[in-house]
């Protein structure tokens, strides 16, 4: 078995499993900037993400004796985050969130994001204006790296609903990017 882990967070988690508040903060603090940045991908209201951070975290601090060390503790972390978003989005929405395709305005993007050549930043700017359920699932497969199949089982719903809000989110950031 590979360990992937170093010495300050084996401390970190020996002292997690033990509830020690000063390994959970010190955890917290390791990876809260990345994983909040995380939960942005998931949800736009800045007040939700912190509610889907704060729950991610208290699932981490619960079920960290249950981390095998088999990957990276980030990872696992991130896991547990996208898990807790997700179950965020289907008590907040459940699929009525699913856009129909056909019926999707063609909104563009705002004024200052027009201008060619968009980096990074820009485009996952683009990726928050998504519509919420085509958001939630081009996250899951491009970012996370799910198959239309585990989105279709996570979010309940078909998974030809899956491609189709992917293919649609594509469609809107591809034409964005060429205005």
């Amino acid at each position: 078995m590979t360990q992937y882990i170093n010495l300050q967070e084996e401390t970190l988690i020996r002292g997690c499993v033990k509830n020690d508040r000063k390994a959970q903060e010190q955890l917290y603090r390791l990876y809260a900037d990345e994983m909040y940045n995380v939960c942005l991908a998931y949800e736009k209201d800045r007040d939700e993400v912190k509610d889907i951070l704060q729950d991610s975290f208290i699932k981490v601090f619960k079920s960290i004796e249950k981390y095998d060390r088999k990957g990276p503790l980030k990872a696992w972390v991130r896991r547990i985050v996208v898990n807790t978003a997700i179950d965020h989005f289907r008590r907040k929405k459940e699929t009525d969130s699913f856009v129909d395709v056909e019926t999707i305005s063609e909104t563009t993007p705002e004024q200052g994001d027009r201008q060619g050549g968009q980096g990074l930043k820009d485009i996952l700017k683009m990726v928050k204006r998504l519509p919420e359920g085509a958001r939630m699932i081009f996250n899951l497969f491009a970012l996370e790296g799910y198959s239309h199949k585990e989105i279709a089982e996570k979010l309940s719903i078909t998974e030809g609903t899956s491609k189709s809000q992917y293919s649609r989110a594509r469609q809107l950031l591809q034409q964005w990017v060429e205005i």
